[in-house]
């Protein structure tokens, strides 16, 4: 099965600008996920950017670098404009793989694919794992999603999802195992849904917990959610994950 993979890397991020320049032990944020998505089975993969200087950059390892707008109102809209470039036919599927995830396991990009390749239904397949910890619960940065019997995507929320109605009554340290799933972004689209995608006015709860999948929901498409075999290591929004990260790079073992 072909697929490509696109990595969006927008320069001004609120958090932290200019964050797939940053130093990560000798290689950029953006170069270490364009390395990891090299291991996965792309056929191609592309560098999606609005900034000059991270298109010179990339261009320094990758020969596959595409200039977008500026205005785009969402990471997916950004992705329509990179497949209709490309002339990409309806039926490829194309995986987005943030700019920020410098560590994300290629096998995770293989599965995302596979699945939507596997349920024809889809429009798109994303990620989700347990969550037991209950402050990533009520964490309104971990997004929550329930999904129904054939794991289909039912809604993702910032709030606790689904809401337990005993929490004011009993110990709410408990996180009911198998209850609470928190989403890992990472997706695989069919070309023919962002083009779809692109037509809809965003939906009122879309804008209101900022999560452009809500999008999808609302216009009836459907979404796959499986689960991650392991974890997915953590991406870097702030400066406090960029030191974590450095921490962890420089405790690795150099590669011979």
């Amino acid at each position: 099965m072909a697929f490509s993979v696109v990595i969006p890397a927008r320069f001004h991020s609120s958090r932290l600008p200019g964050k797939p320049l940053l130093d990560l032990g000798g290689l950029t944020m953006l170069q270490r996920v364009y390395q990891q998505a090299c291991k996965s089975d792309a056929s191609q993969v592309y560098i999606a950017t609005d900034h000059m200087g991270i298109v010179n950059h990339a261009k320094s390892f990758c020969d596959k670098v595409i200039m977008t707008r500026e205005d785009h109102a969402t990471g997916t809209d950004r992705l329509q404009e990179v497949v209709q470039y490309l002339a990409l036919p309806d039926d490829h599927i194309v995986v987005n793989v943030q700019g920020d995830e410098p560590l994300i396991p290629p096998h995770l990009i293989n599965q995302v694919a596979n699945n939507l390749q596997q349920y024809s239904h889809a429009a798109i397949a994303t990620l989700a794992e347990p969550i037991d910890d209950i402050e990533q619960v009520f964490d309104v940065n971990a997004v929550k999603l329930v999904r129904d019997s054939a794991n289909m995507a039912m809604y993702f929320s910032r709030a606790p999802l689904p809401w337990n109605r005993d929490w004011n009554k009993t110990d709410t340290n408990v996180v009911h195992k198998d209850a609470y799933l928190r989403h890992i972004g990472l997706y695989a689209y069919r070309v023919g849904f962002l083009h779809r995608y692109v037509t809809w006015p965003q939906a009122s709860y879309e804008t209101l917990e900022s999560l452009e999948q809500l999008r999808a929901l609302h216009y009836g498409e459907r979404i796959h959610v499986d689960l991650a075999p392991e974890g997915m290591p953590s991406g870097i929004d702030t400066l406090e994950d960029l030191a974590r990260m450095r921490d962890f790079l420089a405790a690795q073992p150099l590669e011979h």
